[in-house]
């Protein structure tokens, strides 16, 4: 299908949906290492420019619109209000986006956070603005390591469709794969998706392979916590001490920090996938990323909604 991808980043969900045979037509991100990383894996075909800036008439039409849109203005209260906040820009513009081109689909990433903002009141107000739009909308929380990422992260998926293709939701979500009982399979600890690298004291040529020389000290506090080498690895971050710090997950060696390569693969991106920027920009731009192998697992069901459309324009 044809895609408009909103607040790309570094790509993470783009690079999975086109794995699975999709098209992006459109992208944008203001970050411009984020963007300057997009074009060297991706693709030049995105827009480095603050939404605001952007026309959305001026936008190609698309299947598919997908991209993720903060939650800070979603206040309690202000929760009638959520398309009039300021704070609000990027969620009003996702909005504006999908009411203005009306894709088939829409598919919206976020943090667990935003389903208990004002006890549950933020997120009904989403879904009641995408329903005013035409749109019926599924939510799920989903943990990235039922789906084979070597990570316990836990995101929130918002579904649309446009009510006039069907009156029920004809987007199946993927079915889990992995799981902590070890049903269908266990989970994929960190060592098991990072055990392959050499040390990157020693000379080596593998991409990014350097790390926060930030100490590691156990807390029992977010990117302080000691890992496991026997399960999935913390929530990788997007969030530091401005020099690469503390958004760095600490390696189960105990010894030093993951290095960026390593954080990448545990995010499941390739390891060709070469990231540019500071080292506390390419952590974030990782940390910010939605994981590659689920985004292909997404990507692949709109392979088979675009299969199941052309059998029924045939018929």
């Amino acid at each position: 299908m044809r895609i408009i991808s909103l607040f790309s980043g570094a790509g993470g969900l783009d690079l999975g949906l086109i794995q699975a045979g999709n098209t992006i037509v459109w992208a944008n991100d203001m970050d411009k290492d984020a963007v300057a990383t997009y074009k060297k894996n991706i693709s030049d075909d995105i827009v480095c420019d603050d939404i605001k800036n952007i026309d959305i008439d001026s936008l190609p039409e698309a299947d598919v619109v997908v991209g993720g849109f903060p939650c800070q203005g979603f206040s309690q209260a202000n929760l009638r209000r959520v398309l009039d906040d300021p704070r609000n820009q990027l969620y009003r513009f996702f909005y504006e986006t999908i009411k203005d081109k009306q894709p088939e689909f829409f598919i919206a990433e976020n943090v667990r956070g935003i389903l208990s903002i004002g006890k549950g009141e933020a997120i009904k107000q989403i879904i009641s603005d995408f329903q005013d739009a035409g749109y019926i909308t599924e939510v799920h929380k989903v943990n990235m390591a039922d789906y084979g990422v070597p990570q316990t992260r836990q995101r929130v998926i918002i579904i649309g469709q446009r009510k006039d293709i069907f009156p029920t939701m004809l987007f199946h979500f993927p079915e889990k794969t992995n799981g902590k009982d070890g049903e269908p399979k266990p989970w994929i600890t960190i060592k098991e998706a990072i055990e392959r690298f050499p040390d990157p004291d020693e000379p080596n040529d593998v991409l990014n392979h350097t790390y926060s020389k930030y100490k590691v000290v156990y807390r029992d506090f977010t990117a302080h916590r000691q890992t496991n080498p026997d399960k999935p690895s913390p929530t990788i971050l997007a969030r530091g001490n401005g020099g690469g710090g503390v958004c760095a997950i600490p390696h189960y060696n105990g010894k030093r920090r993951l290095t960026i390569r390593e954080s990448a693969a545990v995010q499941t991106f390739p390891d060709d996938f070469y990231f540019i920027g500071s080292q506390n920009s390419c952590y974030r731009q990782i940390g910010n990323a939605v994981p590659p192998l689920f985004a292909k697992k997404l990507g692949e069901e709109l392979i088979r909604l675009e299969k199941v459309n052309e059998r029924s324009l045939v018929v």
